[in-house]
C-alpha cells in the first residue's frame, strides 16, 4: 500500500472515532493572512495587536534569550521586521493553540503536565536546530505540537484513553502500539490530520506524523522528525524519572545523528532548562524544580559522599527499592481498576450509573460547546414495568433489566454512553449527534426492546419502552446539563401520556 493510500486509510478511521475540534478564530485570520501575497506586515500586527495579553507574551519570547536580540523589541511592527513574517506567526500560533487547548488538569489527564513538556520540547528543538544550523524557522510550534495527538485523544476518548495510558506505565508497551490496536491510528497521525484540517502547512504537519519514527519519514522531513525525536527526549530528562538514563541515550543518539560534540551536548542539555523555565512562564506555566542537569549531578554527588555508602550497598538498595517500586505500580493498577468499576458501574445491569451519567454529561455539554458541535440526550423507562415485579416477582424484573441493557449495549457506537439512571430509568449520551440521527436511534432502539422476550420459569415477558430526547445543535442558545435533563425527562413524560412505546423529542430552552 502506497504512503497516499495509507493515509487517507487512516484519515477514513479518524472520521469515523474522533470528532476533530475548530481552530480558534484568530488562528485562521493569522494564517489567512500570512497566505496572501499581498498582505502587509501591517495588517498581521492589526491582529496581534488587537489581543493585548497576546501581545506582552510575543515581546516576551522576541526578548528572551532563544532568540538574542542586540536591541530590545517594543512592539510587534519592530519584532516582525526583525524576525520575520513566518517565526512571529508560528509564536503566535504556539501560544493561541496552547491557551485554547488547556482544561482542569485531574487524575485521568494533567493538561498542565502535558503542555510543560510540550513547551520544553519546543525549546529544545529551537536550541538543537540552532546548533546544527538548520533552517529552523517553523520548529518550534512543530515541537510544541508533535503531541498533540494525545490531547485530543483524551479529549475524545475520555476515561478510555486513560485507560491506555495507564496500561502504558504499567506494560511498557508503546504508547501508539496500544492506540493502533486499540483504534487503527495512533497520537502521531491524528495530530498531522488535525492541523493539516486547520490549514497549517505540510511544513508544520508532516514531521509530526513521523516523529516517533523518522526514518519512516519522506526524505524532505526527516531530519526535522529526527529532531523533534531528540527534543523530546531532551524534554523528558526534566519532566520525568531516570533522568541519568535518559542522558546517557540521547548523548549517544545526538553525537550519532548530528555530530556534535560532548562539551556542545553538555550545554545543550543545560541550555534546554534555563531556555525552558523562561518560556514556560511566558505560556502562565509553573516550571516547578526543573534545574540544568549540571546542577542536578552536582546534588546528587554531594548528596552521595553524605550517605557514606559503599558501591555495593548502592546497588543492592537500587535494585531491591525498583523492584519494590514495580510491585507497588502493579497492585496499584488493579486497585484502580476495580475502584473505578465499583464506583461508576451499577452493580445489576453492568452500565454505567447515576453518578458517572452525571459527570460525562457535564464533560461532554463542555466540550460540545467548545467545538460546537451536537449533543443529544436520551432518556427511557420500561412501561409498567411495576405490575413486572408484581405479577412475576422482583427476579424475573431483574432479569429484564439485564437483558434491556444487553440490547442497549449492542446499539450504541464506541463514543456513546449508556447509564441505569434509576430504577427502570436509562440514559444514553450521543456525542455529535443532531437531532435527526438521534431520532433514528431512539426509534432502533425502541423496536429492539419491543422485540425481545425475557424467558424465566416457563414464562414469557416482553415489555415496551417509553423515550424521550433533547438535542442542543450550534445554532441553539447555550444551555446547562440541567435543561439537556429536564428537557429530555418531559419528552419522555410526553411520550408516556400519549400511549407509551413510542419516541418524544424536545429542544431545550423552548421545549419545542
Amino acid at each position: 500500500m502506497s504512503t497516499t493510500q495509507n493515509q487517507v486509510q487512516i484519515q477514513k478511521l479518524i472520521d469515523r472515532q474522533i470528532s476533530l475540534p475548530s481552530p480558534p478564530a484568530i488562528v485562521l485570520q493569522i494564517l489567512d493572512a500570512v497566505r496572501k501575497e499581498d498582505t502587509c506586515l501591517q495588517k498581521l500586527a492589526q491582529i496581534i495587536s488587537a489581543d493585548p495579553a497576546l501581545t506582552t507574551k510575543l515581546l516576551r519570547v522576541a526578548n528572551s534569550g532563544i532568540y538574542s536580540l542586540a536591541n530590545e523589541v517594543t512592539s510587534v511592527d519592530r519584532a516582525l521586521c526583525v524576525l520575520g513574517t513566518n517565526v512571529i506567526k508560528n509564536i503566535v500560533l504556539s501560544f493561541v493553540i496552547a491557551g485554547n487547548l488547556r482544561g482542569s488538569s485531574n487524575i485521568s489527564f494533567d493538561f498542565d503536565y502535558h503542555w510543560r513538556r510540550s513547551v520544553t520540547a519546543a525549546v529544545a528543538a529551537e536550541l538543537l536546530s540552532n546548533l546544527i544550523q538548520q533552517n529552523g524557522e517553523n520548529i518550534f510550534v512543530t515541537s510544541l505540537l508533535q503531541d498533540i495527538g494525545v490531547l485530543i485523544m483524551f479529549l475524545c476518548k475520555g476515561d478510555e484513553y486513560s485507560g491506555l495510558l495507564e496500561e502504558r506505565m504499567t506494560t511498557g508497551v508503546t504508547l501508539r502500539v496500544l492506540e493502533e490496536k486499540k483504534y487503527g491510528f495512533n497520537h502521531q497521525q491524528l495530530g498531522a490530520t488535525l492541523l493539516r484540517s486547520w490549514g497549517l502547512p505540510a511544513a508544520i504537519a508532516e514531521p509530526i506524523r513521523y516523529h516517533h519514527d523518522p526514518s519512516d519519514a519522506p526524505k524532505e522531513y526527516q531530519q526535522t522528525a529526527g529532531i523533534l525525536r531528540i527534543a523530546n527526549q531532551l524534554s523528558a530528562i526534566y519532566t520525568e524519572a531516570n533522568s541519568a538514563e535518559k542522558v546517557r541515550l540521547v548523548q549517544a543518539d545526538i553525537r550519532s545523528h548530528f555530530g556534535l560534540g560532548d562539551e556542545q551536548i553538555r550545554t545543550l542539555v543545560d541550555d534546554v532548562a534555563t531556555r525552558s523555565i523562561e518560556f514556560l512562564e511566558s505560556f502562565e506555566l509553573d516550571p516547578g524544580d526543573i534545574k540544568p542537569y549540571s546542577q542536578m549531578l552536582q546534588e546528587a554527588n554531594e548528596a552521595l559522599g553524605e550517605l557514606n555508602l559503599s558501591y555495593e550497598q548502592l546497588v543492592m538498595e537500587l535494585k531491591e527499592a525498583k523492584d519494590q517500586s514495580e510491585i507497588l505500580a502493579n497492585e496499584l493498577h488493579d486497585a484502580n481498576a476495580r475502584l473505578k468499576e465499583l464506583v461508576f458501574r451499577d452493580g445489576l445491569t453492568g452500565l454505567y450509573n447515576h453518578r458517572y451519567f452525571q459527570e460525562v454529561l457535564s464533560r461532554e455539554l463542555a466540550r460540545a460547546l467548545r467545538y460546537q458541535s451536537s449533543l443529544s440526550l436520551l432518556m427511557f423507562d420500561i412501561d409498567c414495568f411495576k405490575t413486572v415485579n408484581d405479577s412475576h416477582g422482583h427476579p424475573a424484573g431483574d432479569l429484564v433489566l439485564m437483558n434491556i441493557a444487553k440490547v442497549i449495549q449492542g446499539a450504541i457506537r464506541p463514543s456513546d454512553i449508556v447509564a441505569r439512571y434509576g430504577g427502570e430509568e436509562f440514559a444514553v449520551i450521543l456525542p455529535v449527534t443532531n437531532q435527526a440521527g438521534m431520532k433514528v436511534f431512539a426509534e432502533r432502539l425502541r423496536r429492539s426492546v419491543e422485540g425481545i422476550a425475557t424467558r424465566t420459569e416457563g414464562m414469557e415477558i416482553k415489555v415496551t419502552i417509553s423515550v424521550g430526547g433533547a438535542c442542543w445543535s450550534p445554532d441553539r442558545p447555550q444551555v446547562t446539563r440541567e435543561d439537556l435533563i429536564q428537557t429530555a425527562d418531559r419528552a419522555l413524560y410526553l411520550s408516556k401520556d400519549n400511549g407509551r412505546n413510542q419516541v418524544t423529542i424536545l429542544t431545550p430552552k423552548d421545549g419545542h
